[in-house]
């Protein structure tokens, strides 16, 4: 399975043909682009860095092929087109353009108490590979690969420690990046590296290019 870093929270991931994108929201310049390459996409939430409601929208009707998952907040705005959305929730395994899904995960990390916390879901993609959206949300499964978010309003450095430690990924890459400078970016690395406090080295993964997962 091929995995594409896009800017931000989203990535795509492409196999025997087919291509999902995960997250495709305003944050990321070529989420339309990632989206008309895609047979379907996945959403972990509605914060608009996340999801681009309107490409959505658009997509959707210029593609009557494309499929579109995510939590019920998300996708029940198109009552209208039920045979191309579906609202997943925890729990749910389902066949997405031939991958193997699991759903994880209820609710988005606290911001403040203050703020509201909406749903939030995480997909682990070919029993390997999970996507966590805005949370720390550790999946009853086995994670070869964990996309670990970097940067938000919502995250700790001490906490994605011991997220990574939790998990226990064999491979562990960044998404989730835009508020942190390359600096930043670098730093966090270097912390959450073997030689400091995980086991596994963290992937900074250039914009635009491909890994194998």
């Amino acid at each position: 399975m091929e995995l594409t870093k896009h800017a931000h929270a989203c990535v795509s991931l492409a196999r025997q043909g087919a291509r999902i994108v995960i997250d495709p929201g305003t944050f990321t310049p070529d989420a339309a682009q990632a989206v008309a390459a895609a047979d379907a996409v996945l959403i972990t939430h509605e914060h608009f860095d996340h999801f681009d409601e309107e490409l959505i929208a658009k997509s959707l009707e210029a593609r009557p092929e494309l499929r579109v998952y995510g939590p019920s907040s998300v996708v029940e705005r198109w009552t209208a087109r039920r045979g191309q959305v579906t609202a997943v929730a925890a729990g749910d395994r389902i066949a997405v353009a031939g991958f193997d899904v699991a759903v994880f995960g209820e609710l988005h990390a606290s911001i403040h108490r203050d703020i509201p916390r909406v749903t939030n879901v995480g997909y682990l993609v070919e029993g390997r590979l999970y996507h966590p959206g805005d949370a720390y949300h550790v999946p009853d499964a086995r994670v070869e690969t964990l996309l670990l978010p970097t940067s938000g309003p919502w995250t700790k450095l001490g906490e994605a420690v011991d997220y990574v430690r939790e998990v226990a990924p064999g491979n562990l890459i960044q998404i989730h990046e835009l508020m942190l400078s390359p600096l930043g970016q670098q730093s966090t690395a270097r912390i959450l590296s073997p030689e400091m406090l995980t086991e596994v080295p963290l992937t900074l993964v250039p914009v635009g290019e491909s890994v194998t997962v």
